[in-house]
This record gives C-alpha cells, structure tokens and sequence, in this order.
C-alpha cells in the first residue's frame, strides 16, 4: 500500500503526559526522531495526581446510565461525586447535553464494543516499556478489593461485569465477605460487610513511572521541552510548522497533539469538532499504619485508593468545571467524608500534596486517536480516566499508524473527526 505522505523522520509531540511520551517511546520504535514540546514539563496536567490504576479491566465508557440516576439535585450539590456547577457556559452546556444522550445502555453497550480492542493492548504496551527499559515499576495488584456495606451494594458492580463481559471484555473477580475483606486487606473497616476483589490488574506510581518514560524517551535520542507553549499549527506541504509562544516556528514531518483537556484550540482547524471537557478530579496523600498491597476501591462512594510508598494516595470526584479554575477545598473536604467510614488506620486529617486535575472527558467517552483533516496532524487525547492505562497501548497504535501509513483497526472507532 503506498503511503499518502512520505513516512516521518521527525515529529514533533505536544503534550509530556502519559499518553504524549508513550508516542514519542514508540515512534522511537520505528526509528523516528522526536522532540516533545510541553508548555510546562514533564506529568504537569492530569498525569501527575491520578489514582496510578492500569485497570483495562474497568475501562468503561464515562457516560453511563447510573450517571444519570444522581438527577439535578445531586450534581450541584459540592458534596456529589459528580459535580456540576450552575452555569451558563454554552460550550459546557453543550457538551452536557450529548453526554446525557450518551448515557443509555444501548450507546454505552456500543461505545464498550468499542474499547474492547485497544483494552486488550494495555497490559501487552507496558510489557513492552518495561522490556525495553523503562525503569519504574508497574506492580501486579495482588490484592484489588472494592467494599461495600452490604452484599446488596455489589449487585451494580456485578452486572457491569456481566456487560462488560457481554461486549467481549472478561474481568475476573471473587466475591468476599466483610470478614474476608478485612482478612486480607486490614485497611477497610468494619463498616465494609461485603466486598469484590478483582484479578489481573495492575497499579503504579503515576509521577514516577511519567518520569521515567521521559528519561528512556531522552536516552533513546528524544528531546523533551519544557516551557514550550505551543500556540498553533500550519500544515505546509511537506509537514507542519509550529508556533512557539515567545520563540518564533519550528518544522517537522508530522505533529501528535497530546495536550489533554487543551486539545480543541489546535486542533480544531484540522477538522476536529469533539469538544474536550475538563472532568476534574481531586487526590491527596495520607499516612497509613497498614500499607494495602494493591488498590483499595470505594465504588459507590467513587474514591479510588493507591498505596504509594508509606502514603496512600486517595483520589476522587467528576467536577466539570474549566481546567484552570482553582483547587475547591469543599471537593477535598467531599472525598474526606466519603471515605472516612470505610478506612481503617488512616489518618485523612494528615494530608499532603492536595491535588486537582483534569481528566480530559469526550461527550461519547470515546478518546480521539489518528489523524486530523491533515495527514501531518494527528492527535491523541480525550481518554477521561483512562489515560494512564490506554496511554501506551495508544502510542504504541498511533506510532505503528503515522509510520505505516495504514490506520490500526483497533483506533478506528476513535477518529478524531467522528
């Protein structure tokens, strides 16, 4: 098959986060030059504060049809774990609407089919990294247990699984009781009477590892630039010129925009009319005297629990709020409550590194991977909660497209111009 364009010998990535560094490692692959522009650094965005689950596993689409059961009570209250503020922004007004549509059993059925494929990727991309040097480990969660009050309370985790498994994806799991729970993981209390550990996953060190595959990407010949503010994209006829804020233009064969909720502006002008939502999500760390051996997971209160180090770092909340709108003390103060019941040993009044980021969220919760309008724009983002699980799968997908020239079947349900 001829190539529409030439292959690459250097592009250029917008984006240092996961989902950017794991392109750049595997366009390196290929034997192409890199260079990663990032107007602050290295894991500065939605990267650096997440809950570090590699969960292909629960990699779901974010509209769902229990989102909708909160009702418009629930999501403006600053307590809810999905938060809407009032407001009368017409672009997240918008976006709320198509994802309330998105929301029924029958699209998330066809947006999971979707996901299947490029899930099964996952584990098969980090294997990679790993063999091929990067050095932060990604641990085996021997234990991954979600606790409920009551066996009844499982019962929606349960049937997500038997949709899940309905769509082609399996996820293995053991039901337990309170008693087993606490047995195995002493960092639940007592308020948990029932609980569902889940198998084959994996968790890591998200700042960490994002640093990591930074320094392989700059021992593999890439660079990596902080402070590089791009502020847009021409396509010329052999490639693409990128304006530098501060620092005039620079040309490459191709560009993959990976900058996450700041997708839209640049590419928009390359066909590109999914708007990108900032789905913001709050962590922190606390010391705890039982240090979990894998992820300790609150679903109905939608707090995610990640042993990091001698500090358990707890992640929660779906704001939908503009990226840079400030830390909310009331989200932080929302997840402490939730939690505080069903924790044992932790001491959530002693926190450290208060975080919120943004998720970037698609109203079909669909990322947008390949290429724009323009064979030399191609963009990578939109991955919601998924991004640190699906970041190397889809570099290792996209590299494999942009160098190639033939589309990876497992990104076609993701066209960026869908």
């Amino acid at each position: 098959m001829n190539h529409p364009t030439p292959p690459p010998t250097k592009v250029a990535i917008i984006g240092a986060g996961m989902v950017g560094l794991s392109t750049a490692w595997f366009l390196q692959e290929h034997g192409v030059e890199v260079e990663v522009l990032d107007r602050d650094g290295v894991a500065a965005g939605s990267s650096w504060g997440n809950a570090g689950w590699i969960t292909p596993g629960l990699s779901t689409p974010l509209p769902d049809p229990a989102v909708l059961s909160y009702g418009i009570k629930a999501v403006v209250s600053p307590s809810s774990p999905v938060y809407v503020p009032v407001t009368g922004d017409p672009r997240l007004l918008r976006f709320l609407a198509k994802f309330t549509r998105n929301s029924t059993m029958r699209r998330w059925s066809k947006s999971m089919r979707a996901l299947v494929p490029i899930n099964e990727c996952a584990l098969p991309a980090f294997d990679e990294l790993t063999a091929g040097g990067v050095s932060s480990p990604v641990h085996e969660a021997t234990s991954f247990i979600a606790g409920y009050r009551t066996r009844a309370e499982t019962e929606f985790l349960r049937t997500e699984f038997e949709h899940i498994a309905a769509s082609g994806q399996e996820m293995g799991f053991e039901e337990l009781t309170g008693e087993q729970v606490r047995e195995i993981e002493p960092t639940f209390s007592t308020e948990v009477g029932a609980g569902i550990r889940l198998l084959g996953q994996r968790y890591l060190n998200p700042i960490e590892y994002t640093h990591a595959l930074a320094d392989s990407v700059r021992a593999r010949g890439g660079k990596i630039r902080d402070g590089a503010d791009v502020t847009g994209i021409t396509d010329e006829a052999k490639g693409v010129r990128l304006a530098i804020a501060g620092g005039g233009s620079e040309t490459f064969d191709r560009v993959v925009v990976a900058t996450g909720t700041w997708l839209d502006d640049l590419v928009r002008p390359f066909g590109v009319r999914t708007h990108v939502q900032a789905g913001r999500g709050y962590s922190f760390s606390v010391p705890i005297d039982h240090v979990p051996h894998g992820p300790v997971y609150l679903p109905n209160e939608r707090v995610a629990c990640t042993p990091l180090g001698d500090r358990l770092r707890v992640a929660g909340m779906m704001e939908f709020r503009p990226p840079e709108a400030p830390l909310d003390q009331r989200r932080v103060e929302a997840v402490v409550e939730a939690a505080r019941p069903f924790l044992s040993g932790v001491d959530l009044d002693d926190r450290q590194d208060e975080w919120v980021g943004s998720r970037p969220c698609t109203p079909d919760g669909l990322p947008l991977i390949g290429a724009s309008s323009s064979p030399h724009v191609h963009v990578a983002g939109g991955h919601g909660m998924w991004g640190m699980t699906l970041g190397p799968a889809t570099g290792q997908l996209l590299a494999k497209t942009i160098v190639t020239g033939r589309p990876a079947p497992e990104l076609t349900p993701f066209d960026p111009r869908r």
